[in-house]
């Protein structure tokens, strides 16, 4: 088992150091990642920002577009999730949390960032039918602000390279 899972390291190492292959798999682990789905980007962005440092800037914006458009498909399921409710129970949820929310509009979606709780507050955007488009711009900036810290926190605190 160790031995698989040193070789599926490896392989993606191999992939992420060939510029044409890394963006394509940095922009889908991010989509993926800011759904509903346990996973994390970061790892994938760092790998290949290490593995070629000059592609920083395209890396940081290619992940904060594919997160972007997975906190904008997260806002479409809760808005989808939002009408079979109301279809079902033929009224509108009033819980609290949902009432402090709404009273931050589409802002709020700059928090999407957060571990945990970002992911599903875009969903909770779309359950209340916040503006799409603000929603969007707003993840984009929050997405955009974590991408360029933690990236380049993560190659000021481990400045060797690696090798595939």
């Amino acid at each position: 088992m160790e031995a698989w899972l040193e070789s599926l390291v490896a392989s993606l190492l191999t992939a992420l150091a060939l510029p044409q292959y890394g963006l394509s798999t940095v922009f889908i682990v991010a989509t993926i990642s800011a759904t509903l789905l346990p996973l994390g980007s970061e790892p994938a962005v760092f790998g290949l920002v290490k593995l070629n440092p000059e592609l920083f800037w395209p890396a940081v914006l290619v992940a904060t577009a594919g997160n972007t458009l997975g906190g904008a498909i997260s806002w479409w399921m809760g808005w989808g999730a939002e009408k079979a409710y109301e279809s079902v129970t033929h009224h509108s949820p009033e819980v609290r949390a949902l009432v402090i929310l709404q009273r931050f509009g589409a802002k709020a979606c700059l928090l999407s960032w957060l571990p945990v709780v970002g992911d599903p507050l875009c969903a909770v955007a779309g359950w209340l039918r916040l503006p799409f488009w603000p929603c969007v711009l707003y993840m984009a900036i929050g997405k955009f602000g974590r991408y360029v810290v933690m990236t380049a926190a993560l190659l000021w605190f481990f400045p060797g390279t690696f090798t595939p």
